[in-house]
């Protein structure tokens, strides 16, 4: 299993406010047997796409598929310790909507990064408080989008952050 060793705690200090098209990439991570059959135990789901080598052989996907939730908490876990979310952590209050679609499989063995793409933001959307939509992406090592998922989040303003 790749995995990155997480960032360093302490925020990095924020340059400039957030504006739309503001972006950060996380370090790599492997899909592993482990995690796939980890995730089944954890969460009750043992749909045998997942875990049944014979039956996931026979689907259209030629082999069994890692579960859309378990890629959805690898994107945010390796969202967050990333240097970019650090950068951005002592200012997120709270998540307030997850929108997310699987347009790809992802499969035992695919190591994924996560690329992060701020796509809204809405000022002053409470006082001191904006509004702002994460495009966070699981990107294959064949360069395909596995989960796209848009966070909206609410964060103290970084007006005058600078």
């Amino acid at each position: 299993m790749q995995s990155a060793s997480p960032a360093s705690p302490s925020p990095l200090p924020v340059q400039q406010p957030l504006e739309v098209g503001h972006c950060f990439e996380s370090a790599g991570r492997t899909i592993t047997e482990s995690d796939i059959v980890n995730f089944a135990c954890l969460s009750g789901d043992f749909n045998r796409l997942h875990v049944d080598h014979e039956y996931a052989s026979a689907t259209p996907f030629g082999q069994r598929i890692a579960h859309g939730l378990l890629v959805l908490s690898v994107l945010s876990g390796l969202t967050t310790q990333s240097s970019g979310y650090r950068q951005l952590e002592p200012y997120v209050l709270a998540l307030i909507d997850i929108n997310c679609r699987f347009p790809k499989p992802t499969f035992i063995g695919d190591t994924i990064v996560v690329r992060v793409t701020v796509t809204e933001k809405t000022g002053q959307y409470r006082p001191g408080k904006d509004k702002v939509v994460f495009r966070r992406e699981a990107v294959n090592q064949r360069g395909e989008v596995v989960v796209q998922a848009d966070f909206a989040m609410v964060l103290r303003s970084m007006e005058g952050a600078a």
